[in-house]
């Protein structure tokens, strides 16, 4: 069972600083939202060199392919945004939506697994 791990891309609106994101993350902690069947670990990280500095990004790491596909479909048949987990949905529509330019479900993200 090889681990999925998911990258995603945050850009943050103008106006919304580094402190309302991370105030958000904190809130979002504290209500458990992050707590999804199979997702093992997370990180919110903010870049400190490189294209990405100063910029947020999310590391998701999902126990293996089944569990990650439980939750967010297979690459080729993807769940809806309604059918995701009634926790993520308050992460995405209600916390980050706010903060960042775009739709959450629509961010630049990579979902990778771990290989050898």
């Amino acid at each position: 069972m090889k681990p999925i791990i998911s990258v995603h891309e945050y850009v943050l609106k103008s106006g919304v600083t580094g402190k309302d994101f991370e105030r958000a993350v904190k809130i979002a902690k504290s209500e458990s939202l992050f707590d999804l069947p199979g997702l093992e670990n997370h990180y919110f990280l903010k870049g400190v060199k490189g294209k990405r500095r100063e910029q947020y990004t999310a590391v998701w790491i999902y126990r293996d392919r089944r569990s990650w596909e439980r939750l967010w479909g297979t690459p080729d048949k993807p769940i809806g945004k309604e059918n995701y987990p009634h926790n993520w949905q308050r992460w995405e529509n209600d916390i980050l939506a706010p903060l960042i330019e775009g739709e959450p479900d629509k961010i630049t993200y990579t979902s990778y697994e771990v290989i050898g």
